[in-house]
């Protein structure tokens, strides 16, 4: 599995923040386009593709969620707060394991508090957090710098000026980083 040569700043964006979004992964979307088989089969395969990263890269075997795509604002307003109390990495991953590892949805509060706590974060602090005004504006505005620094889809990693995207992202990032070029 690709790793990077630096330690790098997680910042949680909403893919819906940035443009040009198809509303692919959008909850109301596909739930009103339910009944088309492209749309239908254009899921299917990015279930496939996932899976197969999965076995690729030696990873356990991915459980999904009932619900699939979830509606994620609230564990993006979380991963937000997380980044605030300095566990952003700690609550993304324990909520990228509860959702394909226990196959929990993460539109589902309680999954996002129970990735909070196995990160050590209180649950009525996360509540009380993801309410908070200026968590929502964080997210907002990182969806804009997202947005001017040309990122188009998730995940991306910004080396200098340049955005690697998508599955390959860490690999690429990592080689120009190896190879000292931005």
């Amino acid at each position: 599995m690709p790793t990077l040569p630096v330690v790098a700043e997680w910042e949680p964006v909403s893919a819906g923040a940035l443009e040009p979004w198809d509303g692919r992964h959008d909850r109301t979307e596909i739930e009103a386009l339910a009944g088309d088989p492209a749309e239908i089969e254009a899921l299917a395969g990015d279930r496939a593709e996932i899976e197969a990263r999965a076995r690729e890269l030696g990873l356990q075997p991915v459980r999904w969620p009932s619900r699939w795509p979830p509606d994620t604002s609230t564990a993006m307003l979380a991963a937000t707060y997380a980044k605030r109390v300095g566990r952003a990495v700690a609550f993304s991953l324990a909520a990228f394991r509860q959702e394909f590892a226990g196959g929990r949805d993460l539109g589902d509060r309680n999954t996002v508090l129970i990735a909070a706590a196995a990160c050590e974060m209180h649950p009525t602090a996360v509540l009380k957090g993801i309410a908070l005004r200026s968590v929502r504006d964080a997210l907002r505005d990182a969806g804009g710098r997202a947005q001017r620094a040309g990122v188009r889809g998730l995940p991306a990693i910004q080396v200098g000026r340049r955005v690697y995207e998508g599955l390959g992202s860490v690999a690429e990032a990592a080689a120009a980083l190896g190879a000292g070029r931005d």
